[in-house]
């Protein structure tokens, strides 16, 4: 990267870092309030599909807003991820007894990959566990099917790695492989964890609660505490909830890397600003995610000033800013790049463009 090319980057941190506002103050009453409401609304409407009687009208309501609040609420696992280390300890202690454990996708099983998703090295490259080029070809409908059906499999994956989780510790090579395959929430199965003396102890800690919390779902319904019934409405609520999260990942980034190392510039190009509110925005992009480009940019921005950061380098920063061409217009403008095949004239000159 030339010192030409970066310099919009260095203009856009200097403009956010001279502003009189501090803009990665974390507000922890922001957190605490999205946090609690979204459990109240997602277990409430939880409850309510669970017990109410079979396709009542009350099940059929409160399914779509169970799936919604729940997305709503397990997408806080990325904001756990980026707080500091010792930072709001407690907020991610409760996130992941209330959320995490619950729902069988807790914050040590995402904090490492995510992270490694914002690095240079792993972003947009086949280890890059969160880059959907990595499980589904653009334009290609048999990619796009298999990866449907990734989707679909994927919650039952999950429940059976934290059921059987005993198992791995029958032989130190077998739960290593599962420490460093199977620890990850990831479709990316080529992705190999990193694996330190604080994320042995941090997965396993988290884990025995998770098998106990699989465990408690056949052992209800084997005792009669609940009809059998409940795994295939679990199954739906999760693969529904899965979904929302899925189709976001198809547009918070142009999908432009084949494969290879880039730059920050080119990372950050490949990333996606929705400043516009329409409605698959707003379904699929809760907590003001959706200015991911900016969030790719400043990874400790706390989410609750994306939005606020967004507007100031928005004025601040030169018209002629690389900056304003992150901006898109709406989540299918980037999302139907995968779904459409792509010119074969378009395909040679973006390999040609990246030195392929």
């Amino acid at each position: 990267m030339t010192n030409g090319q970066s310099s919009w980057i260095s203009d856009a941190r200097g403009a956010l870092l001279k502003s009189e506002k501090n803009y990665f103050q974390v507000r922890p009453f922001q957190y605490w309030f999205d946090f609690l409401t979204s459990a109240a609304f997602a277990y409430g409407a939880s409850t309510v599909y669970l017990v109410a009687p079979l396709f009542s009208w009350a099940q059929i309501i409160a399914f779509p807003l169970a799936a919604f609040w729940l997305y709503r609420l397990g997408s806080l696992v990325h904001e756990v991820a980026h707080l500091q280390h010792g930072e709001m300890r407690g907020f991610k202690v409760a996130w992941n007894l209330i959320v995490g454990v619950m729902t069988l996708a807790p914050s040590p099983f995402f904090t490492r990959h995510h992270r490694d998703h914002h690095t240079r090295r792993h972003y947009g490259t086949p280890q890059d566990p969160e880059y959907v080029a990595n499980v589904c070809q653009p334009g290609s409908l048999r990619s796009i099917f298999v990866y449907g059906c990734k989707v679909a499999l994927f919650p039952l994956a999950v429940f059976l790695r934290f059921l059987l989780s005993p198992l791995s510790f029958l032989h130190p090579k077998l739960r290593e492989f599962v420490l460093r395959r199977c620890s990850s929430l990831t479709m990316n199965w080529r992705y190999e964890r990193k694996i330190n003396s604080f994320d042995r102890w941090a997965i396993t800690s988290v884990e025995i609660l998770c098998w106990m919390r699989a465990t408690m779902i056949p052992l209800g319904v084997a005792l009669g505490m609940a009809s059998w019934t409940r795994f295939p409405l679990l199954y739906l609520l999760a693969v529904t909830t899965l979904t929302l999260n899925q189709m976001r990942l198809l547009a918070d980034h142009q999908l432009n890397s084949g494969g290879e190392q880039l730059d920050m510039e080119d990372h950050l190009q490949d990333s996606c600003n929705y400043p516009h509110r329409d409605f698959m925005t707003w379904l699929f992009f809760p907590f003001a995610i959706r200015y991911h480009a900016l969030h790719h940019l400043f990874p400790t921005l706390p989410y609750h000033n994306l939005s606020a950061a967004h507007r100031y380098l928005s004025s601040e920063l030169p018209g002629d800013s690389v900056y304003h061409t992150l901006e898109q217009p709406n989540w299918w403008s980037v999302a139907k790049k995968v779904f459409r095949r792509r010119d074969p004239i378009e395909a040679g000159v973006l390999l040609v463009e990246k030195g392929a």
